[in-house]
Formats: structure tokens, sequence, C-alpha cells
């Protein structure tokens, strides 16, 4: 029992400290969830962080939170995920009770409005490495580049809601592999 609440407590800390230490949402989160609970910690495998991000994205709520929750599950069950969902939304929570209060006496000078171009320029660079990391880690071949190339112009030029299009790219995932499955059953 001890060792079950060193877990859960271990699951909260890390996650607390990603909450705390990412600026720009959950895609500049990921590489950082990975670091942690794949390469520090062996909670999940790098197979298992595609999947997560995948899953997250598919299901409704923040990314950061649905990849938190999902880690926390598969290391302590559902204490493990309440852990980690915590962990990773009480830093934000007290950062903006925080700002909230002084925000609109500072807005206006130039040092924070410099500040927080400067932030999102770097969110930019982690959501870069972000979508580095996956690119490597996935698999290559024709179906993967298609679905890839459709969903970026789909959604960036075409403008189409994000969901209809993780729809879509999950039943041409699943086209593909069933009729690559038979392909090879010939």
């Amino acid at each position: 029992m001890k060792n079950r609440y060193k877990d859960l407590w271990k699951v909260f800390a890390t996650f607390f400290k990603i909450g705390a230490f990412t600026f720009g949402g959950g895609y500049a989160m990921i590489p950082l969830i990975q670091k942690e609970a794949v390469e520090k910690n062996g909670w999940v495998t790098d197979d298992d962080i595609l999947e997560i991000i995948a899953i997250a994205e598919s299901t409704p709520g923040p990314i950061a939170i649905n990849s938190a929750t999902f880690v926390g599950y598969r290391t302590c069950g559902v204490l493990g995920s309440a852990a980690a969902t915590l962990g990773v939304v009480l830093p934000s929570f007290i950062l903006i009770y925080a700002i909230s209060f002084v925000l609109r006496q500072f807005q206006e000078l130039k040092a924070v409005q410099y500040a927080f171009q400067g932030i999102r320029a770097g969110v930019l660079a982690l959501l870069c490495k972000a979508l580095w990391g996956m690119y490597k880690k996935n698999k290559k071949n024709w179906a993967s580049y298609t679905v890839m190339a459709g969903a970026f112009l789909l959604t960036a030029v075409l403008d189409v809601s994000v969901l209809p299009v993780i729809i879509g790219c999950a039943v041409f995932g699943l086209v593909t592999a069933k009729l690559m499955e038979r392909k090879v059953q010939k």
C-alpha cells in the first residue's frame, strides 16, 4: 500500500512539473510527456505515446489532460488517472488565478507584450518538435502520407472542421489496413 501511494505521488509530481513548466498548451506538452512517461519513468512505450496522442486528439477535452489521464491510468489505475489529471491542471489553475488579479494592470506594458510574443515563438518551436518526433516514429507508407496530406489540406486550406477529418482519417486507416491485410493473405 505504501508503494501505491509513492507511485501515485510520483505520477502527480511528474504531471505537475509538466503542467508547471510547459507553456503553449497540450501540443507543447507532448515532448515532455513522452520524455517523462517513456524515457525517464518507463510507464508507457513510444508506440503507446503515439496511440495516446491519437486517442487524446479524438476525444473531447484538451489533449494534455486526456494524455495525462491515460498515462496515469496505465500507471496506477483510476487513482493514477486522477492524480495525473490533477497534476497537469493544477499549475495552470494556480497561475491563471494569480495572473487574473494583475494582468489588467500590466497588459499595456510593452515588456509584457514582447514577452508574450517570445512565448508564442517558443511554443511554435515546441509544436514543431512534437510534430517531428511523431513523424519519425510513425510508419511511413503511401497510406500515411495520403492521410497526412489530406488532413492538412482539409483543415488548413479548406477550413473543414477537425472532427469529420479525424473520423475520416480513422475510417481511411481501417479500410487501408483491411485492404493491406487481405493483400498479404493472398
